[in-house]
């Protein structure tokens, strides 16, 4: 108390020095603002004359003085009193008689008037006639402002400092920017349990034992068993790395806080380090809980990787969550938990044992994920009993859990839109191909270009269709969508290895629209809406050569990941082999693509009646459905038996239930 009373009398001390200190620089001001304010109150006019009549006075010699005030625009003059009243003529009172009348004193004999402007011969005319005349600026709020800005602008810093940066004050302006922003829910209930994160079963079962070490930590601890200080959860966006964070807190019955990895560093120096301090420092007061730091990549990369090397903002905040993970009691019953989709650009000392002790991935949902993830987000929601959630699985491999929420959520909104009380299989594909393609389009009037586009189409599902290694057909349909003016769907086979045959068949797929056109329209006639597939077949092609070693080059890869000082790992390639070796590649690549869109253009023109009739089959009805597509080939020619091949041990049903399932999921 009496350091905050020094400090408070040193403060005052200051102020006034500073205050002083203006003052003395501003001495010849306030002396001229007094004498002005002096003189224009003992100059106070009693009557008000014309300025006619003043140069009567003039010319007869009645003037003694004359003060001169707002430029020589207003003149006060002091006459004999000898002079023939008749000279007097009172006129009504001017603009500045408001200013006059605060000033209320009748005793000197003084008249006043007001001079026209720019009369520069009046101060001649006085000279001539031997008159004494002083000039006075006129009292103002531009010559009262000097004051005021000498008094208030240290007034002003006192009171900023007060109410901001005291420690006294209620709102502490740095103290607040010190302070982590984390979001901290202390009611045990945080409205989330396992039972509400499906298609992750994996992770579920391991983040179930971090459960069972803040229930029951004395089972652990009684033999010599430390709980693991943290655990970071790495997956592709939307799989439920947030969720399972919640569901461990709401599961175990303690206090969640989390907080951005964004959040930690500002424009301030030291205020990432600060804010990791401060929420360290909640964690423990309200231990046992869970602290999630989502994005921990913001933050949480590689050291030295700034440009020349040098130390920056994030890098000290990344030292000080490395330092409290260390100070950490084993029974401190805090678990830190992490998530990010890039951990290749993490720092090592951050994943190593003793911080972030466990690294746990979550994968993409399979197709008994994605079912379990539906029924999951379609508890709220009004769906027919005829629309089966294993047809809407199938059809969104590669979709994670907030894909598929998106989906349903869509489905409703259409729904709702079309005025339907419930939501059916069709708002749910129209929903899927919507977030896959865009939005739809308006329909190719020009029966030309829509031709043109039925052919590119077909010619994708055709090759497709007769390659016994490729996807099934889903869709063909002229309807644009985005930048597509037609667009079709394969179903993607969902094995976690692909053959060299398979991925053949899908860039000989790929290159059957160009096919298709070639074939029909001949070479002068090709179209630009290949750019894409070039795309794609450019990539599947160097990768099969480079990464895969699929080539007669070699067996092996030519191609591995090379760090990066500047911006992380994993980011940019270059080929281990010699220049001779990289033309190579090249034209290994080149030919396989040559290879590939001949093939393509063989299998086309082998079925020319079939892909005539198809074009125009999806010319007239504009969408054709996969199992449609397939009984229509199927009556031309026969469809090759797709290879049976084994399915890996991580992708089996995983109980006899589960497959059940399958094959009863509506």
């Amino acid at each position: 108390m009496k350091n905050k009373t020094s400090r408070g009398l040193i403060i005052i001390l200051v102020g006034v020095v500073i205050i002083l200190g203006f003052v003395y620089l501003k001495l010849e001001n306030f002396n001229d603002l007094a004498t002005n304010l002096i003189n224009f109150k003992n100059s106070h006019p009693t009557q008000i004359v014309s300025y006619d009549t003043f140069l009567r006075y003039l010319e007869n010699g009645a003037i003694k003085k004359v003060d001169l005030y707002e430029n020589a625009e207003l003149a006060v003059f002091d006459a004999f009193d000898s002079l023939d009243q008749n000279l007097l003529n009172p006129v009504p009172l001017f603009s500045v008689d408001t200013l006059f009348s605060i000033l209320n004193n009748d005793e000197f004999p003084h008249i006043g008037v007001k001079i026209p402007v720019r009369n520069s011969s009046l101060i001649l005319t006085l000279r001539d006639y031997d008159i004494d005349f002083t000039a006075y600026p006129i009292v103002t709020f531009e010559s009262i402002w000097p004051i005021l800005s000498v008094l208030l602008i240290p007034v002003l810093l006192l009171v900023v400092y007060r109410l901001f940066f005291s420690e006294g004050s209620n709102y502490d302006f740095f103290g607040n920017i010190r302070k982590a922003r984390a979001k901290i829910q202390l009611d045990a209930d945080t409205g989330v349990l396992f039972s509400d994160v499906a298609g992750i079963d994996e992770a579920k079962q391991e983040f179930e034992e971090f459960v069972s070490f803040l229930k029951m930590p004395q089972l652990f601890t009684a033999v010599g068993a430390n709980p693991p200080k943290g655990v970071m959860i790495v997956g592709p966006p939307g799989t439920g790395k947030t969720l399972l964070a919640k569901a461990i807190a709401g599961e175990a019955g303690v206090p969640f806080i989390s907080i951005s990895g964004s959040e930690f560093v500002e424009m301030f120096v030291g205020i990432g380090a600060s804010r990791v301090r401060d929420l360290f420092e909640t964690a423990e007061r309200n231990s046992p809980c869970i602290l999630f730091i989502d994005e921990i990549d913001a933050i949480g990369r590689q050291r030295g990787t700034g440009v020349g090397g040098t130390n920056d903002e994030r890098e000290q905040t990344l030292n000080q969550i490395l330092t409290e993970m260390d100070g950490f009691k084993p029974i401190s019953g805090i678990i830190v938990i992490a998530a990010t989709n890039r951990a290749d650009v993490l720092d090592s000392a951050l994943l190593r044992p003793g911080r972030f002790d466990r690294q746990i991935t979550v994968y993409l949902p399979d197709i008994y994920g994605r079912i379990e993830i539906l029924k999951v987000h379609s508890r709220n929601k009004n769906i027919d009993s005829k629309t089966s959630l294993k047809f809407i699985a199938q059809r969104t491999a590669g979709f994670s859990g907030a894909d598929l929420a998106n989906i349903l959520n869509e489905a409703a909104i259409l729904t709702a839109r079309n005025n339907l009380e419930t939501i059916t299989i069709k708002q749910v594909y129209t929903a899927i191909e919507r977030i896959i393609a865009g939005l739809e389009g308006v329909l190719l009037n020009d029966s030309r270009n829509k031709r043109l586009v039925a052919y590119h189409e077909v010619g994708h599902a055709l090759a497709g269709t007769l390659l016994k290694n490729h996807d099934d057909v889903q869709k063909v349909t002229l309807i644009p969508r985005g930048r597509a003016q037609g667009l079709t769907w394969f179903t993607p086979d969902e094995q976690p290895l692909m053959t060299r045959g398979q991925l053949s068949s899908r860039l000989i797929g790929t290159l059957g629209g160009r096919a298709a056109e070639k074939v029909i329209f001949g070479k002068l006639e090709i179209t630009s809406g290949a750019s894409n597939d070039f795309f794609k077949v450019n990539s599947l092609a160097r990768q099969m050569v480079t990464r895969f070693g699929m080539s007669s080059l070699t067996p092996m890869a030519m191609e591995l990941p090379k760090p990066t000082i500047i911006f992380g790992r994993s980011i940019q390639t270059r080929p281990d082999c010699f220049l001779d070796m990289a033309d190579k590649i090249d034209q290994q690549i080149i030919a396989m693509v040559e290879d590939g869109f001949e093939k393509a253009c063989i299998t086309l023109e082998r079925n020319r009646l079939l892909l005539d009739q198809l074009a125009t089959l999806l010319t007239q009805i504009e969408t054709i459905d996969g199992k449609e597509f397939e009984q229509f080939v199927s009556s031309y020619t026969g469809l090759p038996q797709k290879p049976q091949l084994k399915i890996v041990k991580g992708h089996q049903p995983k109980s006899e239930i589960q497959e059940k399932e399958l094959k009863t999921a509506t």
